[in-house]
Formats: C-alpha cells, sequence, structure tokens
C-alpha cells in the first residue's frame, strides 16, 4: 500500500498543472458544488429518494472529473483546490441535513465536521503562506467515498434493521439495539480511514512547511 500512494504521489507531482479555468473537470466541479442546496431542499422536504440520487451523484462525480483530468492533460490550479473543497463542502451538507433530520448522532457531526473543517481552513492558510500543497492520497479517497455511501443509505433510510444490543448507548446505532440504517458501518469505516489520513496530511504538511522555511531563509545567503 505504501508504496502504491508513493508512487502515485510521485505521478501527481509530474502531471502538467495549468492555469486554466475552464475545463470539463472544473465544470463537473462546478455543477457539482450547485447541486449541494438541491439536494438540502429535498431532504428537508421529506423527498429521501430523490435526496439520495442527488447526493450519490454528486459524490459518484468525483471520481469522474479525476479521470477526466488525469486522461485528458486537463488539471489545472483551480481544480487542485476547487475538487477536494467541493467534496468538503458535500460531506458537510450530508452529515449536517441528517443531523438536521435526526439520522445520525451528534458526536459524528463534529468529528466530520471538525476534520473537514481543518483541511480546509489548514490547507488553505499554508498554501497562501508558504506556497505549500499536500496532495490527496488514495486512502483519503477511499475514506470519503466509504462515508459517502454511508450517508447515502442513511438517507435513503431503507431498510432499518433492529441494532446489535451489545452496548447500551443510543448514540452509537447499529451496536446498540435500536433500529438503524446498514449504512452506519460504511460511516464508521470511513471515519476511521480519515481519522488515519488526517494525521498523515497533518504530518506530510509539517514537513513541507519546514522546508519551505529553511529555502526562504537560505535564499538570502546565496545572494
Amino acid at each position: 500500500m505504501a508504496s502504491k500512494e508513493g508512487r502515485g504521489g510521485q505521478e501527481r507531482g509530474k502531471e502538467n498543472v495549468s492555469n486554466r479555468i475552464l475545463t470539463v473537470p472544473n465544470v463537473i466541479s462546478l455543477v457539482r458544488l450547485c447541486l449541494v442546496p438541491v439536494f438540502l431542499v429535498l431532504l428537508f422536504n421529506g423527498y429521501d429518494l430523490m435526496a439520495t440520487f442527488l447526493f450519490a451523484l454528486a459524490a459518484g462525480t468525483d471520481w469522474v472529473d479525476g479521470q477526466i483530468a488525469r486522461r485528458t492533460n486537463a488539471v489545472s490550479r483551480l481544480g487542485q483546490l476547487l475538487d477536494p473543497a467541493v467534496d468538503r463542502i458535500l460531506m458537510i451538507a450530508g452529515v449536517a441535513g441528517l443531523f438536521l433530520v435526526g439520522r445520525l448522532p451528534l458526536w459524528i457531526i463534529v468529528v466530520v465536521l471538525v476534520r473537514d473543517l481543518a483541511l480546509l481552513v489548514g490547507g488553505a492558510a499554508i498554501l497562501k503562506r508558504y506556497r505549500v500543497r499536500v496532495a490527496v492520497i488514495y486512502p483519503g479517497k477511499v475514506a470519503t467515498t466509504l462515508l459517502f455511501v454511508g450517508f447515502a443509505a442513511l438517507l435513503l433510510n431503507w431498510p432499518v434493521l433492529n441494532g446489535l444490543g451489545v452496548v447500551n448507548a443510543s448514540w452509537l446505532p447499529g451496536l446498540s439495539a435500536d433500529p438503524y440504517s446498514w449504512g452506519i458501518w460504511f460511516v464508521y469505516a470511513g471515519l476511521v480511514l480519515a481519522l488515519i489520513t488526517t494525521a498523515y496530511y497533518a504530518a506530510a504538511a509539517f514537513v513541507k512547511v519546514r522546508a519551505a522555511k529553511r529555502a526562504s531563509t537560505a535564499q538570502p545567503e546565496r545572494r
């Protein structure tokens, strides 16, 4: 796994990154962003099936725009920022919507929101100050996919199963005896992997920022 991730990172580093704004992948990302408010309106008005379809469509096209960008040599700086930002916004909208309709416990909301806001704000801060960007790794995409699948199942809210009853805690759906949607197991798996990849992103950002600081202090000496 580690070797594959390393090769993936090297391949991303060799991609030709342009300053183009109007590209097919960027248009897809923009459409995905526009689907977010429509999804929320449908969810709050009880259209579970349609809301689930839109959420799955917005989440699934994340893979599509990435493939198009790489295969058509259409990787852009805007796309590198816009694509993960839309992922985060969609994730936040999904968990917030599920919480407001009573299908997701608060602690999961807090974990997802804090993690995604930290990645958004932290990534933007180090990019602006140090011109450093940490590339998304494959396990991070897998974590996002697992969460999206779990949230889509919770949105659909069918079938509803009986809990295992191994704990007496209603805030642990699936493990408690309360009825639950099967999608919660995907959410649990996605959360674990998401926290692991967050630790990697933090460590990688620390290394890159330290290298950028060293490079900036070394420049005057060369002059």
